[in-house]
């Protein structure tokens, strides 16, 4: 009998690979919502700080001014720009080191 993974867990095999992948991507290799990744990539991250891996992220940026996301700390994507208010935002990307 073959057990099922856990959202967390799955997400971590989706991430182990060298390349980069937004919520978009994972949702669809998944088969779950977009909207349901962001807590299970914070649930992975405080079950990854107890071992050496650890999860990575390429920050969101503005597409019009370059406003780069660095110090975001949550996993959801931003609604728009800070600094120029542009809703033309290239997502987060994530991985596993």
């Amino acid at each position: 009998m073959e057990a099922r993974l856990t959202l967390p867990q799955a997400l971590q095999a989706a991430l182990a690979s060298a390349e980069p992948k937004a919520l978009k991507d994972l949702s669809v290799e998944l088969g779950v919502s977009e909207k349901v990744l962001p807590e299970a990539l914070e649930k992975l991250n405080r079950s990854l700080r107890r071992t050496e891996k650890r999860l990575r992220q390429v920050h969101p940026k503005c597409l019009d001014c370059g406003f780069d996301f660095r110090d975001r700390e949550r996993f959801t994507r931003p609604s728009r720009c800070p600094s120029c208010k542009s809703e033309r935002i290239r997502p987060a990307r994530f991985w596993i080191e």
